[in-house]
């Protein structure tokens, strides 16, 4: 059952548990002031332990890494360029014959 937080009149507060379905409290049950429900912004998310920081890697790997990346990247786009290259070739050998 979750916990509501209450605003009374004079600007106190107080916490009640309630279940999801029932009403908000109108009046304080202790004091009978006209009460509205305080909205928070208490999460319900909890991070345990250290976590992690851009500090916690390397620079240098990281650059090894996206060096390679690249090295590989580049090995296949040349690979690539070279096949459009040939297939353009292609087709003005076929537009050639055709004429």
């Amino acid at each position: 059952m979750p916990t509501y937080k209450y605003k009374r009149e004079d600007g106190t507060t107080f916490e009640t548990r309630q279940s999801i379905n029932d009403d908000a409290l109108e009046e304080c049950p202790d004091t009978g002031q006209k009460v509205k429900r305080v909205i928070s912004g208490g999460g319900g998310v909890v991070y345990k332990g250290d976590g992690w920081y851009v500090t916690d890697y390397k620079d240098s790997d990281r650059k090894e890494k996206r060096a390679e990346a690249a090295e590989k990247k580049n090995g296949t786009t040349d690979s690539a360029d070279s096949n459009d290259s040939t297939s353009n070739n292609k087709t003005a050998t076929d537009n050639n014959t055709s004429d």
